[in-house]
């Protein structure tokens, strides 16, 4: 079963209509293998449907996130990213200077989740995590 009938089959046994609205979305986060904004979405869709607006797409994410089948991620300057839950757990460093994103791999996470359940019996949400800083090039003396 792909992405997107898993998507479709999990909105419908929480008792979500598929409008075919929802359907374009959820396609287009369900087939990308990469993050992308709302805007993206609305840009990858509207070509092939005039019936679809911003705010549907945003009221579409949001719900997307509350069932767990998306992630969102600020990855700060107003860059709101979503995934599907498929790309599993990943850590972004986002510079607040440049701007530059560096991918992490999901063993910092791990590690993080294990800490904060041995010290604090946290359940943390670890699905996509964004810490922001300063990266090496922006750290250094000009």
């Amino acid at each position: 079963m792909n992405n997107n009938q898993t998507f479709l089959d999990k909105l419908r046994q929480r008792g979500y209509r598929i409008t075919p609205q929802r359907e374009m979305i959820v396609n287009a986060i369900a087939h990308s293998d990469r993050h992308m904004t709302a805007e993206g979405i609305f840009d990858a869709i509207h070509p092939r449907s005039k019936a679809l607006n911003l705010t549907t797409i945003y009221r579409t994410l949001d719900l997307l996130v509350d069932v767990g089948l998306v992630s969102r991620a600020d990855l700060g300057n107003g860059r709101t990213m979503y995934t599907s839950d498929q790309h599993g757990p990943h850590l972004h460093l986002v510079c607040r200077q440049c701007g530059c994103v560096t991918d992490a791999g999901p063993t910092l996470l791990a590690a993080i989740d294990d800490q904060l359940q041995a010290s604090f019996g946290f359940d943390a949400d670890l699905q996509h995590v964004c810490i922001s800083g300063l990266c090496k090039f922006c750290q250094t003396p000009s």
